[in-house]
């Protein structure tokens, strides 16, 4: 079978390997269909990713066939169509003991910590697949996206009342804004950008957008109608726009950290304190996101139509990553079919 491995930053090479044999009882083996591009992989192509080494076999967004099922394997069957969590977890240690899987310690992501799935086929855990028969290949490969937005929604516990700032108009903050728009909260987007913004307001619905700006803790303020978010999203692992977060909280408010970077986070504690903030770190997504996702794709009440800017055949990735690398504010999510 084909796959294609980053040899290192900035070189793809393609190759061929045997197709998996000797399924597991517990396990499946899938063709690979589509697979989303995202913020980790381009991080990866330029040596950017934290946790992460060469070479590798990127590829963690998928949608896929179902080709063989081990013995023991009840929840899926030949022929489905499903999208994968790519979170391998060991499920005994204290996080998934206390059903914290996306946190295992000793995670092994598909794609970051272990290859993934640039390739034609691979073998997958039974219980890291999650089936539909309404939703096609390209939609299944999305859900993985909108997980990390809801698994971060879902931590903030964002409700009716809450005013929320989602900082990065990025997919994962665009997942951060659908899902907090889910759970009927005003969304605000904030961006350096007046294209993304553009498409946050007017394709992903955010009730108001802010440039970002010497004044935009007053022209967020006016969005609120005077008032502070209860809740900030910052989805940009930018640390000055992290750490910026603390200023721009309501009294009482949240801060979710769904970016990150590598390096230290410092923050004015008689602020903290005094405005009595609470911090969260949101990581991955857990096995219920991806059920609840599913559900709200097949009911219609997410469209994912929008966020596809750009396809590319499997066999042109490697000469075509540096272009989507240029394409700037017009790329929101690529996805490639294998």
């Amino acid at each position: 079978m084909k796959t294609l491995t980053l040899q290192e930053a900035g070189n793809f090479v393609y190759g061929t390997l045997p197709e998996p044999t000797n399924i597991e009882a517990h396990e499946a083996l899938v063709k690979i269909h589509r697979i989303g591009i995202c913020g980790t992989d381009y991080h990866a192509y330029r040596g950017r990713q934290p946790f992460f080494t060469y070479p590798r076999v990127l590829g963690h967004e998928l949608g896929v066939e179902v080709i063989a099922v081990g013995e023991q394997v009840n929840n899926i069957k030949v022929g489905d169509k499903c999208s994968v969590e790519p979170y391998l977890n060991c499920g005994h240690c204290q996080p998934c003991r206390n059903g914290k899987s996306n946190c295992c310690e000793t995670l092994q992501v598909l794609g970051v910590h272990t290859d993934g799935g640039m390739a034609e086929y691979m073998k997958l855990p039974a219980n890291k697949l999650y089936a539909s028969a309404k939703l096609s290949y390209d939609q299944l490969a999305l859900v993985e996206t909108l997980g990390i937005g809801c698994h971060a929604v879902n931590r903030a516990d964002i409700k009716p009342a809450d005013k929320v700032l989602v900082i990065g108009a990025g997919p994962i903050g665009l997942a951060c804004l659908q899902f907090a728009k889910i759970k009927g909260a005003k969304v605000v987007m904030l961006d350096v950008n007046e294209s993304r913004l553009a498409f946050a307001k007017n394709t992903m619905q955010a009730d108001a957008t802010v440039m970002v700006s010497d004044n935009s803790a007053d022209d967020i303020k006016a969005a609120f109608d005077g008032d502070m978010p209860t809740a900030i999203f910052d989805a940009t692992g930018n640390p000055s726009s992290m750490m910026r977060t603390f200023e721009l909280a309501a009294f009482g408010g949240k801060i979710i950290f769904v970016g990150l970077f590598q390096g230290d986070l410092t923050f004015f504690d008689p602020l903290f304190h005094r405005r009595e903030l609470t911090i969260l770190a949101s990581r991955n997504a857990l096995p219920d996101d991806f059920r609840y996702i599913i559900q709200l794709m097949e009911e219609g009440r997410i469209d994912t139509n929008a966020w596809i800017t750009h396809r590319i055949a499997f066999d042109e990735v490697a000469s075509s990553f540096e272009r989507l690398l240029q394409s700037g504010n017009e790329l929101v999510k690529a996805l490639i079919a294998v």
